[in-house]
């Protein structure tokens, strides 16, 4: 197990009355709250009238910035930026997915300094020396960014899309009530459980392969994930299935699986330029490229897939050499991302061999673990799925 220091400040509230403690936690912030949405979901659902209610209950002068987009863009951010300077505000307060929280995360940082926030932060990463508080109400269960302190943003002019984090980017707290997930659309539910269980993989998929109680956890995790996400397909409104499904995904970027581990996000580095050209969904893009980099990697990291195969989806190793018993952890993999519904071939995006080589030459080659990836290994991970 490598050295790690963790940290996590965010004060959660969790269940079914979750969103009671939204006051309490209203209270310690100043008067001015900018609310931060998404495309209107949760003016249908009737959460957008809870949020106000209790803004105005707890005498907050209420703003707005809504139709934050996925795949979140510079553009909006830069938005509610000017929103921020002009009106003064004291608290964000993001209520949806990682989108809407990511986007708040870079308006935060933003708002407080007279840098570019794109150039500043997510272009050459220079310390954020401050940020307006932020608290977050979920409704998609997915990146995890309502327990961390990563944002990821698009820059569309620019077919750029990066990832900053800081100390300043956490939030102060996050409201998460199950519940209120019932009304996702499946291909939303289906995106959020490929991410999640990316980043459960890219965390447990990394050296050290010694036994250590941050590779249990996260076996736990994924084992979790895959059995509510097979009852939430069938039952959108089962309770148990639908905690768990957002509690993993919570936990998955908590910083408490990455303790002691190198970690390997080149699968997320692979999909940002899909996203970025072609403004495919990031768990789509995932479900694509995430088993087809685990395909090109298996030979140098097949005791590691040995141990995901075993351990998570239950291949019986008896009569199979360790490289099978790898190889068919992959295609459970693979198989249980097209059973839900989710995209599985690029063809399936949209995409064809006329999209390799702008994806591969966007591609950030310095997240890989077990192997060195380089552009030519791109190109043929890509070709593999096409």
């Amino acid at each position: 197990m490598l050295d790690f220091m963790y940290y996590n400040p965010v004060r959660v509230h969790f269940g079914k009355n979750a969103l009671e403690a939204l006051p309490g936690e209203l209270s310690r912030f100043g008067k001015k709250v900018l609310l931060v949405y998404g495309g209107g979901s949760i003016k249908r659902t009737g959460l957008y009238d809870r949020i106000v209610s209790a803004l105005r209950e707890s005498g907050k002068e209420i703003f707005e910035l809504g139709g934050v987009m996925p795949n979140p863009r510079a553009e909006k951010v830069y938005e509610g930026i000017e929103l921020c300077k002009r009106e003064g505000i004291d608290l964000l307060l993001a209520v949806g997915g990682g989108s809407t929280i990511d986007c708040a995360k870079a308006i935060a940082v933003g708002a407080r300094t007279d840098r570019d926030f794109w150039e500043a932060f997510f272009k050459n990463w220079e310390e954020a020396h401050d940020a307006i508080p932020l608290g977050v109400v979920l409704t998609i269960p997915a990146t995890g960014s309502e327990l961390d302190k990563s944002a990821v943003i698009t820059n569309m002019a620019t077919h750029e899309k990066n990832g900053y984090d800081s100390e300043r980017t956490y939030p102060q707290f996050s409201i998460l009530d199950p519940t209120l997930t019932y009304t996702l659309p499946k291909h939303q539910m289906v995106n959020g459980i490929v991410d999640t269980i990316s980043h459960l993989y890219e965390l447990y998929i990394s050296p050290p392969d010694e036994e250590c109680l941050t590779d249990a956890l996260a076996e736990a995790c994924l084992r979790t994930e895959i059995d509510a996400a097979r009852r939430a397909v069938i039952d959108p409104e089962d309770y148990d299935a639908r905690a768990n499904l957002m509690w993993t995904s919570s936990f998955a970027l908590c910083g408490m699986l990455n303790n002691g581990k190198k970690t390997d996000w080149e699968s997320h580095n692979i999909e940002h330029p899909i996203s970025a050209l072609y403004d495919v969904a990031h768990g789509a893009g995932l479900a694509v490229v995430h088993p087809a980099y685990l395909d090109y990697i298996l030979p140098y990291a097949v005791p590691r897939l040995k141990r995901l195969a075993v351990n998570v989806w239950g291949v019986d190793p008896q009569g199979k050499t360790d490289e099978e018993i790898a190889r068919a952890g992959v295609a459970a993999t693979r198989d249980f991302f097209h059973a839900l519904g989710a995209p599985v071939t690029l063809g399936e995006l949209g995409l064809g061999e006329e999209a390799v080589d702008p994806i591969a030459d966007l591609t950030d080659l310095s997240c890989f673990s077990y192997q060195p990836i380089a552009r030519e290994d791109v190109v043929a991970i890509l070709r593999s799925a096409l």
